[in-house]
């Protein structure tokens, strides 16, 4: 394996953990939000969760963005320049979202507005974020005197932008759901886990929909991807699969206990059809991260830095691993915690 399919392959792993968190993470701002005052307790399930997890999120995107520029530094240069005003959109929401989510703890006051704002950036982060996909697929950059900028009037008329912004957030709000299933289930709190429990078998078909309208919108301006997706179609095969079990489980009975339902089961079959499906699209999109001008092989940096990123990340892998599993159980695993009123 070459040392630029070795980087990209930590990259897509990145992006993959920080999509799966990031997901559970704003769509659990948004079910905050929609359940704020629920007789279900629903919304303050949501934010029990979202109050010390909203920072580790924030950790796999530092780690990601570092990972990018640091791997493919002309790679970071041509997105970071066309898609400027997105990203400074986006820095703009988190730093809102972040204030609010800490202050809001010391100031009474500021409850309610921390809803609102964490549900709204909760929807409008992950769609400023997944526009990355559509201008990666090639024809929304022009260059010009030799410079590139993003011809954003054509981006803003294209299907396939709005088409890919849809199954991101019915993914978003799909997996969200799952994860507050569970959460609820194990708080001892059956009336919010029936809740989200509905809205996951409302939203998983509707995902599987929203796919395959992006793949039909796409198909007209990057056939050349929908080609390469045909190719790797085993993939999504072993991902429908998945699928089936998860949404399935949702069904299993649950022994002794009151309710139907597995949904730690569940939530562990779509990750696992979320990652065979990433990892098809990944292969498929191989060997461009800009279709047709920049490849992994040209935005490559030097083998020397790219081997010291390697030891810098094994280091800090190293230090952060028990700090995640500490976190896991005081916040994911204590009954103490989870079963608090």
């Amino acid at each position: 394996m070459s040392e630029q399919v070795m980087a990209i392959l930590i990259m897509w792993t990145f992006i993959f953990v920080y999509s799966i968190f990031g997901s559970i993470d704003f769509g659990s701002g948004f079910w905050a939000m929609v359940y704020n005052k629920h007789s279900s307790m629903a919304g303050k399930i949501a934010n029990r969760f979202l109050s010390p997890t909203w920072e580790v999120t924030n950790v796999f995107l530092v780690l990601l963005v570092v990972a990018f520029v640091g791997f493919f530094p002309k790679g970071a240069y041509t997105l970071g320049t066309v898609m400027l005003v997105p990203v400074s959109l986006i820095l703009f929401l988190l730093a809102i979202r972040s204030a609010f989510m800490v202050f809001s703890y010391s100031v009474q006051g500021y409850r309610r507005t921390m809803f609102i704002i964490s549900g709204i950036s909760g929807l409008l982060i992950p769609s400023l974020l997944i526009a990355v996909l559509p201008i990666s697929q090639g024809g929304f950059i022009e260059q010009a005197g030799g410079t590139e900028s993003l011809l954003l009037g054509k981006l803003l008329t294209s299907p396939s932008l709005y088409m890919y912004v849809l199954f991101g957030l019915a993914s978003e709000l799909f997996l969200s759901s799952l994860f507050l299933a569970d959460y609820s289930r194990v708080s001892n709190n059956e009336k919010a886990y029936r809740l989200f429990r509905e809205n996951a078998i409302l939203l998983g078909p509707l995902t599987l929909i929203a796919a395959v309208i992006t793949l039909w919108f796409i198909n007209p301006e990057a056939k050349w991807l929908v080609n390469n997706l045909y190719e790797q179609k085993i993939w999504f095969i072993l991902s429908f699969i998945a699928f089936l079990f998860s949404y399935a489980c949702l069904w299993w009975p649950k022994g002794k206990r009151p309710g139907i339902g597995r949904p730690r089961f569940a939530l562990l079959g779509v990750v696992t059809q979320y990652g065979l499906a990433s990892y098809g699209y990944g292969m498929a999109h191989l060997p461009y991260i800009v279709y047709p001008d920049l490849t992994i092989y040209e935005a490559f940096t030097a083998k020397e830095t790219f081997y010291s990123l390697m030891i810098m990340y094994g280091v800090g892998m190293a230090i952060l691993t028990p700090g995640f599993y500490i976190f896991w159980r005081l916040f994911l695993k204590d009954k103490r915690y989870l079963q608090q009123e």
